[in-house]
């Protein structure tokens, strides 16, 4: 072809090096790969392959004119021939879902029950923990099947598990006890506050820090924002109450909870309510004191303490679960986060 070519009665020009498409523009094939089209792509394609077709064009002609193969002229012709218009629709590409794995249908979703309702050590395995060596193993133990371990991630994401921080739980809870508490004598409670109109707070103490964590911000890359802080720590003792409408009181003091700094608190947080106050906190025995329940008694009409069942940190709202953001937001709008002076 150095000196050109007649092919199909078309003079080509000499080229030095020729590229396949070149000889698929000569031999009358398509130099596109439909494969690579978006799906609307293809199935616009089949659709005006057919109308052609229907205008009484030639495979070859509609071929040239879409830039596609005869091939896939004639089998879009016959699928729509077979099963009209919807014949030409798209089915899901790539192989059907659930070929080439390893574990069947029943086999996953007897892992699947088995790390959701046991725990390692529950079947003799010396693991506290779900992790993907340990269900690796338990699968090869229960169903003689090895499993990659990035294999065995891309099985838990799809089955819907995530990797978390487990949650602590006292041995000395009792679950028996938290349930009668949260199901008959919190209602109770609720009852008891709406014939007397009374405000439920949930009571509890904490330790502050002037070191707190400053999270994470953007910058330029190679310039690391500077938080300023005092590098000397500082730390105090506060007794907060939350309301189920997110309404708090705190009060901040120094050392450990004492009886005269509670009923210090509960004085405070009586004095100015318009409402009684049902106060719900922990069995700690500061709380039970002979003075604060002599105190207790002279004030009924204004105040009353409850208290939760052992070891409930579930329950505990004002340290172990801080109060969700929307509350806050609410709380500070409304007025409804009053703080107590400080107490030296």
């Amino acid at each position: 072809m150095s000196q050109g070519s007649v092919v199909n009665g078309t003079i080509y020009p000499a080229i030095k090096y020729w590229r396949y498409s070149d000889f698929m523009l000569m031999s009358g094939m398509a130099t596109r790969d439909v494969r690579k089209e978006t799906p609307e792509v293809i199935y616009e394609l089949r659709v005006r392959a057919v109308e052609l077709k229907l205008q009484g064009l030639t495979h070859e002609t509609i071929a040239n004119t879409l830039d596609i193969s005869v091939a896939a002229s004639r089998l879009w012709w016959r699928m729509y021939r077979e099963d009209g218009k919807s014949g030409l629709a798209l089915g899901r590409r790539g192989r059907p879902s659930g070929v080439c794995r390893k574990l069947t249908q029943s086999q996953e979703k007897i892992v699947i029950k088995t790390i959701t309702d046991k725990t390692p050590e529950q079947l003799k395995l010396p693991f506290a923990l779900w992790t993907r060596p340990v269900i690796r193993q338990f699968i090869q133990e229960r169903f003689d099947i090895k499993l990659p371990v990035r294999t065995l991630g891309h099985y838990l994401k799809r089955w819907g598990f995530t990797p978390q921080r487990p949650k602590k739980v006292a041995y000395e809870q009792q679950p028996a006890a938290v349930r009668e508490w949260i199901e008959e004598k919190y209602p109770e409670i609720m009852k008891r506050a709406k014939a007397e109109k009374a405000d439920i707070l949930w009571g509890d103490e904490t330790g502050v820090s002037n070191q707190d964590h400053s999270g994470r911000g953007y910058a330029p890359k190679g310039k690391t924002p500077v938080v300023r802080g005092l590098a000397r720590r500082v730390t105090t003792s506060m007794i907060s109450a939350i309301g189920n409408r997110g309404d708090a009181r705190f009060m901040i003091y120094k050392g450990g909870l004492k009886v005269d700094i509670f009923i210090k608190f509960l004085s405070r947080m009586i004095k100015g309510a318009k409402r009684k106050v049902y106060l719900i906190v922990d069995n700690l025995r500061v709380r039970k004191a002979k003075a604060v329940n002599g105190w207790l008694a002279e004030r009924l009409d204004k105040i009353e303490l409850f208290y939760l069942p052992p070891r409930v940190p579930k329950a505990n709202a004002t340290v172990r679960e801080r109060p969700p953001t929307k509350v806050l937001k609410f709380s500070k709008e409304k007025g409804l986060l009053r703080p107590f002076p400080f107490d030296g």
